[in-house]
């Protein structure tokens, strides 16, 4: 309580809170956590990027929070990500309301749509970048597969991360315990002190097995992070190809590793140098 006080003053501050959390771990005690936040004044802003962990299981709604967002990308698309755009349409308690972004879409008696900027609105926050596509295509995948089908979803998608933690744990074992739900944080620190290959190692080598490296150091809590999301549609030979390519990763030459990926256009560019002035244009070589 007194640290969520230090972190107040007289305006209201908002907390977001992520369930399942990046570690892929469910927060049972969510409600308890919300009403700590309403008890120093603040608001509860629940993020909805791990939503595919949790449908037809658990409500955000019954979490405790004022406000939500969804990843249509990421959860309401099949297969994950869909290629994009990105969207997050919001939700809101009703006193909120009045305060979203305008316009928004809006349904008369009658039954008529129109667009309406809410009374108190903040206004448009930002362009028009074409999203309406991915959410028509989040819209299609609901009404497809209905409510035991997005349940069933959840269900594969901790099945087949569970799957992979136990495949993996000896080689990269998970700080947090031996069961998670769509996702887990392992560590390649034992993998490291053993035979030097890091948690970047192991992601420029899977190119070369012709996988999508998964996000490496982070969350920055667990050291030589390797995060691991399969989600729902990867099938249980693709799910053993994965394993095995880590497994026989760890067991080859170190220094060979290190040069990875060797069968791509490009090797290992200069990730500091990328970040900091990044080329964002391609200009072809000339003739």
């Amino acid at each position: 309580m007194e640290l969520l006080k230090k972190h107040l003053d007289d305006r209201t501050a908002v907390f977001m809170i992520t369930n399942p959390n990046t570690l892929g771990m469910f927060e049972r005690e969510i409600r308890t956590i919300a009403e700590l936040v309403h008890g120093v004044g603040g608001l509860v802003y629940i993020d909805g990027a791990n939503m595919n962990a949790i449908l037809g299981i658990t409500r955000p709604g019954d979490h405790g929070g004022e406000m939500k967002h969804d990843n249509v990308h990421k959860t309401f698309t099949g297969p994950h990500g869909a290629g994009g755009p990105g969207a997050g349409p919001i939700a809101v308690r009703d006193f909120l309301a009045d305060y979203l972004p305008g316009p928004v879409v809006t349904r008369s008696d009658a039954g008529d749509y129109q667009l309406q900027t809410p009374e108190k609105s903040i206004g448009r926050v930002r362009s028009f970048f074409g999203n309406v596509g991915i959410l028509l295509r989040g819209y299609c995948y609901l009404r497809t597969l209905g409510a035991k089908g997005l349940r069933d979803v959840s269900e594969n998608a901790v099945l087949n991360a569970n799957y992979l933690l136990a495949k993996l744990k000896d080689v990269l074992p998970v700080p947090q315990g031996d069961r998670c739900m769509h996702e887990f944080v392992a560590t390649a620190k034992p993998l490291a002190a053993k035979t030097g290959l890091t948690a970047m190692d192991l992601a420029k080598r899977l190119l070369d097995y012709g996988f999508h490296a998964p996000t490496v150091y982070f969350p920055m809590v667990v050291p030589e992070a390797v995060m691991v999301e399969p989600t729902e549609t990867e099938s249980k030979e693709t799910l053993d190809a994965f394993a095995q390519a880590i497994l026989d990763i760890a067991k080859e030459d170190p220094d060979f590793v290190h040069a990875a990926p060797h069968n791509t256009p490009v090797s290992r560019p200069d990730e500091v140098k990328a970040a900091r002035q990044p080329n964002l244009r391609w200009t072809p070589a000339c003739e």
